[in-house]
């Protein structure tokens, strides 16, 4: 499988869990990512689109456009089978980071002292 740029942890393993609850639209995207974080993380559409575009190059996620008649259209994006495996391989990629940096801060036990 494919490596994401972005190592885990990266924008990218963020957008395919948004994905991964529901299709959405880009503006979407940033607002949820927003209000999720905290504010941490408030992505512009110059930073969105890119990463949505390598992602649907890597076939992690499709899109579509839709809209009501007489509305604008939107472009929506949708996970993959394939994008909800990488997801799956860079959580776990994450948690065993996470766990890492966090024996690291704690102090955890020595090996070999």
């Amino acid at each position: 499988m494919p490596r994401e740029k972005h190592g885990p942890g990266g924008l990218g393993m963020l957008l395919l869990a948004l994905l991964a609850g529901q299709d959405m639209y880009g503006y979407q995207m940033i607002e949820a990512l927003r209000l999720r974080s905290n504010q941490v993380f408030a992505l512009k559409a110059g930073t969105l689109y890119p990463l949505l575009h390598t992602l649907e190059q890597q076939g992690w996620v499709s899109s579509y456009d839709d809209g009501a008649p007489g509305s604008r259209v939107r472009r929506y994006y949708r996970i993959t089978p394939q994008g909800r495996a990488a997801l799956e391989e860079q959580k776990s990629e994450w948690n065993a980071y996470a766990d890492a940096v966090r024996g690291v801060l704690e102090g955890g036990a020595l090996c070999g002292a």
